[in-house]
């Protein structure tokens, strides 16, 4: 039996967040659900402990889950969002994971692994997985031509299927409101349609830019300096894998889900 009507979206003031919150517009009540309320209507929570989990949850149908990037421990935060929604009986949890989840050599990737494993056998509520590859948006400044120099910590030729934030967004506020009957039990990739690197990635932009490698510890230095050192060496592994390997992902599922071709890199800005 649901709980209730509404849909909740955790992680609501993330980037990933708002942008489900803003699909969601006009087709359900939705309650942005955050670390710290700064708008009317706002369900403050403590992932870190669970408090303010149930009352956020309380009367509503399906909820949408997006941990703290890097977080050193997302299946304990994971857990915690079920157990409340099990209790306040949530019909639906849609959890935002990864594409190659189970990837060993990137730990933050493994803890999504490790979460979707949590819905499998946690039991007492129904489920869907959605698994985005890299977001175009990432490289806004750069495909909008307002950066023309960029530095990236791996091989500036190795594979992304980058996808549209927008794209995700809508796929995510489609299984939201079509719910557990339809979408229970299913995982989804979302990859973006074109396998590129980031050097082709910056043909593309709006104007010249200079593409670089740059060694890890270096782009640290000036990027990481706010991070802990367990979200750092997260990154680094993640830079590593990625200077190895790429991050390549299948397209079919997201434009199934669209119900029309996803954007390609030059329609994202």
């Amino acid at each position: 039996m649901s709980g209730g009507a509404d849909l909740a979206v955790i992680g609501a003031a993330g980037k990933t967040g708002a942008a489900v919150v803003a699909a969601l517009e006009g087709k359900a009540s939705v309650r942005r659900v955050v670390h710290t309320a700064r708008r009317a209507g706002d369900r403050a929570v403590d992932l870190e402990t669970g408090a303010g989990l149930g009352e956020a949850l309380s009367g509503c149908s399906g909820v949408y889950f997006i941990a703290p990037n890097v977080h050193p421990d997302e299946p304990a935060l994971l857990r915690r969002a079920l157990a409340a929604a099990v209790e306040e009986g949530v019909d639906h949890v849609v959890y935002h994971s990864v594409a190659w989840p189970y990837s060993p050599g990137m730990p933050h990737h493994l803890d999504k692994a490790r979460c979707e494993d949590e819905l499998h056998t946690f039991g007492g509520v129904r489920w869907t997985v959605l698994q985005p590859c890299a977001y175009a948006e990432n490289f806004a400044a750069v495909l909008e031509g307002s950066v023309r120099t960029l530095e990236v910590p791996y091989d500036p030729d190795a594979r992304f299927s980058f996808v549209a934030l927008a794209d995700v967004a809508s796929v995510a506020a489609r299984v939201l409101g079509e719910g557990a009957d339809v979408h229970h039990g299913a995982t989804y990739e979302l990859g973006g349609p074109e396998s590129l690197s980031v050097r082709q990635l910056c043909r593309r932009a709006r104007g010249p830019v200079m593409v670089s490698q740059v060694p890890v510890a270096e782009w640290m230095e000036r990027h990481g300096r706010g991070l802990t050192d367990d979200a750092r060496a997260r990154l680094a592994a993640m830079f590593d894998f990625y200077d190895r390997h790429g991050f390549v992902a299948g397209s079919a599922q997201l434009h199934g889900l669209l119900g029309r071709p996803p954007a390609r890199i030059g329609a994202v800005v």
